[in-house]
């Protein structure tokens, strides 16, 4: 049943990953096949929405009904997802500086500790609860439930490590992602935003557009709007890492021991 539950959460986040590439990259994908592009984000927002709920539906039953967790374990995992969740939630009640925000760093962390399926999760639910706090709501929330579970999952694919090495480590990651997260937070806009202009300045895409044309154009736009913020939130990202990630990591270790169980670890089924 380990073994199962295990393929079924990685298949539900790799359709989930599948599909919310192609919900950025949809209008790309239609002007390459000669297809009509619309002129907004229609329809695969609600599809979208869909798709995160089951994702975190199926990796959160697959969690309860595992075989080799105790029952004791299944509902801690829930609880300290649900706490952890709540707590970085209401840290979006804190300003951010120009595009830094102190989520971010909870979210890399628990997705180290805990590995990437309780980093995606935390990262997509935190963005969902958030904005359900602060009146965020809108069509661009599930591109970041998206990149923010996104976050959480690579999180954990860095490399074990201790004290100032993993300090170095979570610090570097948050900065990639600070910029990355913004990059990928443009694309649910940027071709809608001027279909057709002319007098742009080159900062937009058009149907019609060749992919290095369409990359030099996202360059420009990339820069002349977005650098700022996104290297804000790459440097928050960096500076809470190196003040606060060894302590926010070893909490999260200790809440783990403490509690006696592995959530979201890889288990192997033994005869």
């Amino acid at each position: 049943m380990s073994r199962v539950a295990t393929l079924t959460s990685h298949v539900s986040l790799a359709l989930a990953t599948i599909g919310g590439i192609v919900a950025f990259l949809y209008p790309f994908l239609l002007a390459a096949l000669g297809l009509e592009v619309p002129q907004q984000r229609g329809v695969e927002i609600i599809l979208l929405f869909a798709l995160l709920a089951i994702t975190s539906l199926v990796v959160l039953l697959t969690q309860l009904t595992d075989e080799h967790c105790a029952q004791t374990e299944r509902s801690r995992a829930v609880a300290l997802l649900a706490a952890l969740v709540a707590i970085d939630s209401v840290l979006r009640f804190i300003p951010s500086l120009i595009g830094a925000s102190p989520i971010f760093l909870l979210i890399i962390a628990s997705g180290y500790i805990f590995g990437t399926r309780f980093g995606f999760l935390m990262g997509s639910l935190t963005l969902l609860i958030s904005a359900a706090l602060t009146g965020g709501i809108g069509p661009w929330l599930p591109f970041q439930m998206l990149s923010a579970g996104w976050m959480g999952a690579t999180a954990g694919w860095l490399p074990r490590r201790s004290g100032r090495a993993r300090r170095f480590w979570l610090a570097a990651f948050g900065a990639f992602w600070g910029f990355l997260f913004g990059a990928l937070m443009n694309l649910w806009f940027w071709p809608f935003t001027a279909p057709g202009a002319t007098e742009s300045g080159g900062l937009y895409w058009t149907p019609g557009m060749s992919l290095s044309e369409t990359l030099h154009a996202y360059a420009r736009f990339y820069l002349t709007t977005s650098l700022l913020f996104d290297g804000t939130r790459a440097l928050g990202n960096a500076l809470l890492a190196l003040l606060l990630g060894e302590a926010v990591c070893q909490a999260l270790e200790r809440w783990r021991d403490r509690l006696g169980w592995r959530p979201w670890h890889e288990l192997v089924a033994t005869d």
